[in-house]
């Protein structure tokens, strides 16, 4: 029989975690330790003293330590011999029939039809606050251009922000990506400029009624700049589009030249801003892209703004503004009118890069919907009888050549899938 081991073997168990430990005489071997210390736990302190264990009546083995890990069958990780024995911790992740654990689920992963509803929402709520506080701007303060650098400066300010503590990467930028990027930041802020212009000069709803026609003329200048044949199918469905728009236009209440004019400019320069947008496709993401895009049309908005209002500004601009609504709120609605600008168009770049075309395009004709209808409501805009069929219209047209072109790529994509399968 084997002397009785020392010396003493001080453990740091505590009674309410650990009450007993049980290795049956079976299962004794000279790698293993006989622990029978039910009867031998202290109650009143958590760092107890073992006496030496006694010897054991016809015990065929003798006792030892081993310098080998102790592993529990049922606990992660492995109890190591040392002063003290530290608790494991149950994990509760599911593990394979190799003892390989898989990762969790985000969100995301688990809910994605609830994520993509979540940006459409977003998207649609930053639309409408923008739309709304930007008219409400206007009607103390209107000065498009300014307004258009305060929109785009705030958007440069918080993406200069991103790039600072590295949400995202700033993308490195050349001579060669700055030549191919600067028509669409000049197409860019011509269309921002005409469109604020348009928004001060008229009715909001009136305004988006006629960006209502961009489709018609992305569809003339893919046919006549590039050269891509158009179906007949796509021409039919803008034939509403056209009608709707013109019913719209001729009995409009807050009709003036300058508001028509203005959004039929912001059409034509966001046609061309698609256009020089394909063939400036780089490898940078969309997120750099834009901020890249922002800095280029800011620089090209500050001189017209300066040379049209500046003097306008400076002797009754601000002053007025100010003497109307207070510095302070002056300050901050042109802060927010520019981060919910930047933050709407970023949010819907998100949105539209998680979905199929075919959602995209009901996706997008819907918010059009909301922003006139919200507007409405907001500034109690009367509207005729005859504008507001033709508003319908047109938006129905739109909705039938948006559901037709997605049908369309889709097909070529599928036809472009099809060889390489």
């Amino acid at each position: 029989m084997a002397s009785s081991i020392t010396p003493s073997i001080h453990s740091s168990i505590r009674p309410s975690r650990l009450p007993s430990l049980y290795l049956l005489p079976s299962r004794i071997s000279p790698n293993h330790v006989l622990l029978q210390a039910r009867s031998r736990l202290a109650t009143k302190s958590t760092r107890l003293a073992f006496s030496p264990l006694p010897e054991i009546p016809n015990s065929p083995v003798a006792l030892e330590f081993s310098r080998k890990p102790l592993r529990i069958a049922g606990w992660s990780p492995t109890i190591r011999q040392r002063g003290s024995i530290e608790l494991p911790v149950v994990k509760a992740a599911a593990a394979d029939s190799e003892g390989h654990v898989e990762p969790a689920k985000n969100f995301g992963e688990r809910f994605p039809a609830l994520l993509t509803g979540f940006f459409f929402f977003m998207w649609y709520f930053l639309n409408v606050i923008f739309n709304i506080l930007n008219k409400k701007v206007y009607n103390y303060f209107p000065y498009p251009y300014f307004v258009s650098v305060i929109h785009l400066l705030v958007g440069v300010a918080y993406c200069l922000v991103c790039w600072a503590v590295g949400l995202p990467k700033r993308a490195p930028i050349d001579r060669d990506l700055l030549l191919l990027l600067t028509p669409v930041a000049i197409c860019h802020a011509l269309g921002h400029v005409m469109s604020n212009v348009s928004f001060a000069a008229v009715a909001v709803s009136f305004t988006h009624t006629i960006k209502a026609l961009e489709p018609f003329f992305n569809a003339a200048a893919s046919q006549f700049v590039l050269g891509h044949q158009i179906p007949l199918s796509l021409w039919l469905s803008l034939a509403p589009v056209v009608i709707g728009v013109s019913l719209a236009s001729l009995t409009e209440l807050s009709f003036n030249w300058i508001g028509f004019i203005s959004a039929m400019i912001s059409n034509v320069a966001f046609t061309y801003r698609s256009i020089y947008s394909k063939k400036a496709m780089t490898g940078m993401d969309s997120t750099n892209v834009y901020a890249y895009i922002s800095i280029i049309a800011l620089l090209f908005c500050i001189p017209p703004a300066v040379l049209i209002e500046g003097p306008q500004l400076i002797q009754y601009g601000f002053r007025g503004a100010i003497a109307k609504v207070g510095l302070f709120k002056f300050i901050t609605d042109l802060f927010w009118i520019g981060m919910f600008y930047h933050l709407y168009n970023q949010v819907a770049t998100n949105t539209l890069e998680r979905v199929a075309p075919l959602t995209h395009a009901v996706g997008n004709v819907l918010k059009r919907v909301f922003v006139i209808g919200f507007s409405i409501v907001v500034f109690g805009n009367r509207i005729s009888t005859q504008t507001g069929i033709g508003t319908a219209i047109a938006i129905a047209g739109v909705a039938i050549y948006s559901l037709i072109k997605a049908n369309m790529e889709e097909q070529k994509r599928k036809a472009a899938l099809a060889p390489a399968s």
